[in-house]
Protein backbone atom coordinates (compact mmCIF):
# COMPACT_ATOMS: atom_id res chain seq x y z
CA UNK A 1 0.00 0.00 0.00
CA UNK A 2 1.53 3.37 -1.05
CA UNK A 3 1.02 5.81 2.09
CA UNK A 4 3.39 8.32 -0.15
CA UNK A 5 -0.19 10.02 -1.60
CA UNK A 6 -1.80 10.00 1.36
CA UNK A 7 0.48 11.07 3.39
CA UNK A 8 0.87 14.58 1.20
CA UNK A 9 -2.86 14.82 1.14
CA UNK A 10 -2.82 14.73 4.99
CA UNK A 11 0.21 17.50 4.90
CA UNK A 12 -1.70 19.51 2.79
CA UNK A 13 -4.96 19.22 4.77
CA UNK A 14 -2.80 20.10 7.69
CA UNK A 15 -1.66 23.13 6.19
CA UNK A 16 -4.79 24.28 5.37
CA UNK A 17 -6.19 23.52 8.91
CA UNK A 18 -3.27 25.78 9.95
CA UNK A 19 -3.66 29.13 7.30
CA UNK A 20 -7.95 28.98 7.35
CA UNK A 21 -8.84 26.79 10.48
CA UNK A 22 -9.00 30.03 12.96
CA UNK A 23 -10.26 32.49 10.50
CA UNK A 24 -13.35 29.38 9.83
CA UNK A 25 -13.34 28.75 13.69
CA UNK A 26 -14.00 32.74 13.76
CA UNK A 27 -17.10 32.98 11.33
CA UNK A 28 -18.61 30.08 13.11
CA UNK A 29 -18.71 31.37 16.25
CA UNK A 30 -19.60 34.80 14.17
CA UNK A 31 -22.25 33.02 13.14
CA UNK A 32 -23.54 31.68 16.27
CA UNK A 33 -23.18 34.93 17.80
CA UNK A 34 -24.87 36.44 15.31
CA UNK A 35 -27.98 34.11 15.02
CA UNK A 36 -28.54 34.63 19.25
CA UNK A 37 -28.43 38.54 18.66
CA UNK A 38 -30.56 38.41 15.53
CA UNK A 39 -33.42 36.65 18.05
CA UNK A 40 -32.67 39.64 20.85
CA UNK A 41 -33.11 41.94 18.14
CA UNK A 42 -36.14 40.29 16.82
CA UNK A 43 -37.69 40.24 20.00
CA UNK A 44 -37.06 43.71 21.15
CA UNK A 45 -38.53 44.97 17.70
CA UNK A 46 -41.83 42.77 18.56
CA UNK A 47 -42.15 44.45 22.47
CA UNK A 48 -41.86 48.06 20.44
CA UNK A 49 -44.05 47.27 17.92
CA UNK A 50 -46.96 45.97 20.42
CA UNK A 51 -46.13 49.12 22.73
CA UNK A 52 -46.62 51.64 19.68
CA UNK A 53 -49.50 49.59 18.75
CA UNK A 54 -48.63 48.52 15.56
CA UNK A 55 -51.52 46.25 14.08
CA UNK A 56 -51.91 42.86 15.00
CA UNK A 57 -51.66 41.27 11.54
CA UNK A 58 -48.68 42.43 10.70
CA UNK A 59 -46.72 42.40 13.21
CA UNK A 60 -45.49 38.54 12.52
CA UNK A 61 -45.25 39.56 8.82
CA UNK A 62 -42.36 42.67 9.83
CA UNK A 63 -40.26 40.40 12.35
CA UNK A 64 -40.04 37.59 10.01
CA UNK A 65 -39.14 39.99 7.00
CA UNK A 66 -36.65 42.00 9.43
CA UNK A 67 -35.32 38.23 10.66
CA UNK A 68 -34.63 37.11 7.18
CA UNK A 69 -32.63 40.44 6.44
CA UNK A 70 -30.80 40.72 9.12
CA UNK A 71 -29.43 36.37 8.81
CA UNK A 72 -29.13 37.27 4.74
CA UNK A 73 -26.57 40.01 5.94
CA UNK A 74 -25.03 38.17 8.63
CA UNK A 75 -24.21 35.11 6.03
CA UNK A 76 -22.60 37.54 4.02
CA UNK A 77 -20.52 38.83 6.29
CA UNK A 78 -19.50 35.19 7.62
CA UNK A 79 -18.61 34.42 3.90
CA UNK A 80 -16.51 37.45 3.20
CA UNK A 81 -14.60 36.49 6.76
CA UNK A 82 -13.76 33.22 4.76
CA UNK A 83 -12.33 35.52 1.96
CA UNK A 84 -14.59 34.69 -0.45
CA UNK A 85 -15.35 37.14 -3.45
CA UNK A 86 -19.40 38.59 -2.39
CA UNK A 87 -18.86 41.07 -5.27
CA UNK A 88 -20.32 39.07 -8.14
CA UNK A 89 -22.64 37.15 -6.11
CA UNK A 90 -24.35 39.92 -4.83
CA UNK A 91 -24.31 41.97 -8.01
CA UNK A 92 -26.33 38.91 -9.40
CA UNK A 93 -28.47 38.54 -6.41
CA UNK A 94 -28.88 42.58 -7.10
CA UNK A 95 -30.07 41.73 -10.76
CA UNK A 96 -32.29 39.25 -10.08
CA UNK A 97 -34.08 40.97 -7.29
CA UNK A 98 -34.64 43.95 -9.64
CA UNK A 99 -35.94 41.85 -12.61
CA UNK A 100 -38.12 40.17 -10.05
CA UNK A 101 -39.21 44.12 -9.19
CA UNK A 102 -40.08 44.74 -12.37
CA UNK A 103 -42.75 42.27 -12.70
CA UNK A 104 -43.77 42.30 -9.99
CA UNK A 105 -44.02 46.42 -9.83
CA UNK A 106 -48.01 46.61 -9.35
CA UNK A 107 -48.21 43.86 -6.61
CA UNK A 108 -45.34 45.21 -4.63
CA UNK A 109 -46.99 48.84 -4.84
CA UNK A 110 -49.96 47.17 -3.07
CA UNK A 111 -47.46 45.46 -0.55
CA UNK A 112 -46.06 48.70 0.07
CA UNK A 113 -49.50 50.55 0.30
CA UNK A 114 -50.53 47.64 2.70
CA UNK A 115 -47.57 48.31 5.18
CA UNK A 116 -48.31 52.19 4.91
CA UNK A 117 -52.12 51.78 5.89
CA UNK A 118 -51.27 49.20 8.71
CA UNK A 119 -48.84 51.37 10.05
CA UNK A 120 -49.88 54.98 9.83
CA UNK A 121 -53.41 53.90 9.97
CA UNK A 122 -55.52 56.48 8.34
CA UNK A 123 -58.37 54.49 8.57
CA UNK A 124 -59.03 50.88 10.32
CA UNK A 125 -61.89 47.75 10.01
CA UNK A 126 -64.81 49.52 10.83
CA UNK A 127 -64.46 52.99 9.82
CA UNK A 128 -66.54 54.78 6.56
CA UNK A 129 -64.25 56.17 3.97
CA UNK A 130 -64.88 57.71 0.44
CA UNK A 131 -61.92 56.53 -1.83
CA UNK A 132 -62.91 58.74 -4.73
CA UNK A 133 -64.68 56.37 -6.94
CA UNK A 134 -66.24 54.16 -3.92
CA UNK A 135 -67.63 54.84 -0.54
CA UNK A 136 -68.40 52.24 2.21
CA UNK A 137 -67.46 50.50 5.49
CA UNK A 138 -64.18 48.85 5.90
CA UNK A 139 -64.27 45.22 6.45
CA UNK A 140 -60.76 44.13 6.20
CA UNK A 141 -56.97 45.31 5.89
CA UNK A 142 -54.92 42.93 4.18
CA UNK A 143 -51.29 43.47 3.00
CA UNK A 144 -52.50 43.85 -0.44
CA UNK A 145 -56.08 44.62 -0.53
CA UNK A 146 -58.67 46.35 1.02
CA UNK A 147 -62.27 45.14 1.34
CA UNK A 148 -64.90 47.73 1.85
CA UNK A 149 -68.74 46.71 1.79
CA UNK A 150 -70.91 49.79 0.58
CA UNK A 151 -73.91 50.87 1.88
CA UNK A 152 -76.65 48.79 -0.53
CA UNK A 153 -73.90 45.48 1.00
CA UNK A 154 -71.72 44.99 -2.44
CA UNK A 155 -67.90 44.26 -1.93
CA UNK A 156 -65.48 46.93 -3.42
CA UNK A 157 -61.83 44.90 -3.16
CA UNK A 158 -59.53 48.04 -3.81
CA UNK A 159 -55.52 48.00 -4.29
CA UNK A 160 -53.47 49.70 -1.27
CA UNK A 161 -51.16 50.81 -3.74
CA UNK A 162 -54.34 53.32 -4.71
CA UNK A 163 -55.48 53.71 -1.16
CA UNK A 164 -52.17 54.87 -0.68
CA UNK A 165 -51.14 57.30 -3.41
CA UNK A 166 -54.69 58.78 -3.71
CA UNK A 167 -56.73 61.27 -1.32
CA UNK A 168 -59.29 59.08 0.93
CA UNK A 169 -62.05 60.61 3.18
CA UNK A 170 -62.49 58.89 6.12
CA UNK A 171 -66.15 60.36 7.80
CA UNK A 172 -64.93 58.26 11.03
CA UNK A 173 -61.58 59.63 12.03
CA UNK A 174 -63.68 62.32 14.30
CA UNK A 175 -65.67 61.26 17.26
CA UNK A 176 -68.51 64.19 15.69
CA UNK A 177 -69.10 65.32 12.62
CA UNK A 178 -70.83 68.82 11.50
CA UNK A 179 -73.93 68.09 9.71
CA UNK A 180 -75.41 70.55 7.31
CA UNK A 181 -79.15 71.33 5.96
CA UNK A 182 -80.60 73.66 3.37
CA UNK A 183 -84.04 74.39 3.36
CA UNK A 184 -85.98 76.67 0.62
CA UNK A 185 -89.14 79.16 1.27
CA UNK A 186 -91.26 81.24 -1.13
CA UNK A 187 -90.42 84.56 -1.03
CA UNK A 188 -94.29 85.47 0.27
CA UNK A 189 -93.07 83.31 3.42
CA UNK A 190 -92.25 84.51 6.81
CA UNK A 191 -88.73 84.49 7.18
CA UNK A 192 -88.77 85.17 10.97
CA UNK A 193 -90.90 82.00 11.23
CA UNK A 194 -89.19 79.85 8.87
CA UNK A 195 -86.65 80.08 11.16
CA UNK A 196 -88.07 79.71 14.26
CA UNK A 197 -89.59 76.62 13.23
CA UNK A 198 -85.79 75.39 11.73
CA UNK A 199 -83.97 76.73 15.23
CA UNK A 200 -87.15 74.30 17.20
CA UNK A 201 -86.38 71.26 14.81
CA UNK A 202 -82.80 71.61 15.15
CA UNK A 203 -82.54 71.97 19.21
CA UNK A 204 -85.10 69.57 19.93
CA UNK A 205 -83.14 67.11 18.05
CA UNK A 206 -82.09 64.07 20.31
CA UNK A 207 -78.84 63.26 18.61
CA UNK A 208 -77.94 66.67 17.55
CA UNK A 209 -74.85 67.56 19.98
CA UNK A 210 -75.57 70.72 22.27
CA UNK A 211 -72.26 71.99 22.03
CA UNK A 212 -71.23 73.44 19.71
CA UNK A 213 -74.71 74.90 19.75
CA UNK A 214 -76.80 74.19 16.46
CA UNK A 215 -77.29 77.98 14.06
CA UNK A 216 -79.81 78.53 11.73
CA UNK A 217 -79.17 81.59 8.97
CA UNK A 218 -80.12 82.60 5.63
CA UNK A 219 -77.69 81.47 3.29
CA UNK A 220 -79.45 82.33 -0.75
CA UNK A 221 -81.74 84.30 -2.11
CA UNK A 222 -82.33 82.59 -5.20
CA UNK A 223 -84.81 83.46 -7.83
CA UNK A 224 -87.65 81.13 -6.59
CA UNK A 225 -86.49 80.46 -3.33
CA UNK A 226 -84.97 82.25 0.11
CA UNK A 227 -82.32 79.28 1.14
CA UNK A 228 -81.94 78.60 5.10
CA UNK A 229 -78.80 77.22 6.26
CA UNK A 230 -78.77 74.54 9.45
CA UNK A 231 -75.85 73.75 10.87
CA UNK A 232 -75.41 70.80 13.77
CA UNK A 233 -72.61 68.49 15.26
CA UNK A 234 -73.65 65.20 16.14
CA UNK A 235 -71.81 62.12 16.58
CA UNK A 236 -69.92 60.67 13.67
CA UNK A 237 -72.69 57.29 14.29
CA UNK A 238 -75.62 59.40 14.34
CA UNK A 239 -75.22 61.18 10.90
CA UNK A 240 -77.49 59.50 8.87
CA UNK A 241 -80.01 59.45 11.49
CA UNK A 242 -80.24 62.81 11.97
CA UNK A 243 -80.27 63.81 8.02
CA UNK A 244 -82.85 61.35 7.19
CA UNK A 245 -85.23 62.58 10.31
CA UNK A 246 -84.97 66.05 9.84
CA UNK A 247 -86.25 66.28 6.16
CA UNK A 248 -89.40 64.63 7.16
CA UNK A 249 -89.94 66.89 10.53
CA UNK A 250 -89.00 69.87 8.51
CA UNK A 251 -91.87 69.06 5.43
CA UNK A 252 -94.22 68.36 7.78
CA UNK A 253 -93.75 71.27 10.46
CA UNK A 254 -93.95 73.35 7.22
CA UNK A 255 -96.63 71.88 6.12
CA UNK A 256 -98.58 72.56 9.48
CA UNK A 257 -97.78 76.02 9.67
CA UNK A 258 -98.37 76.86 6.12
CA UNK A 259 -94.94 77.69 4.90
CA UNK A 260 -94.25 76.90 1.11
CA UNK A 261 -91.66 74.80 -0.30
CA UNK A 262 -90.70 76.18 -3.55
CA UNK A 263 -90.41 73.87 -6.65
CA UNK A 264 -89.60 74.46 -9.99
CA UNK A 265 -92.65 75.85 -11.88
CA UNK A 266 -93.18 78.00 -15.31
CA UNK A 267 -95.61 79.94 -16.50
CA UNK A 268 -97.00 79.81 -20.31
CA UNK A 269 -98.91 83.01 -21.79
CA UNK A 270 -100.70 81.59 -24.80
CA UNK A 271 -102.01 84.65 -27.40
CA UNK A 272 -104.33 84.37 -29.64
CA UNK A 273 -104.10 86.21 -32.88
CA UNK A 274 -106.20 87.43 -35.53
Amino acid sequence: MDFSNFNNYFAQFGELVIAYGGTVLLAIVFLIVGMWAIKRIVKVIGKTMVKSDVDESLQPFLKSLIGSLLKVMLIISAVSMLGIEMTSFVAVIGAAGLAVGLALQGSLANFAGGVLILLLKPFKVGDFIDTGSHSGTVREIQIFYTYITTPTNQEIIVPNGDLSNNAVKNFSFHDTRRVDFTFGIGYNDNIDQAKEILMKLITEEAKALKDPAPIVFIENLNDSSVDFRVRAWCQSSDYWDIVNSMSEKVKKSFDSAGVSIPFPQRDIHVYNEK
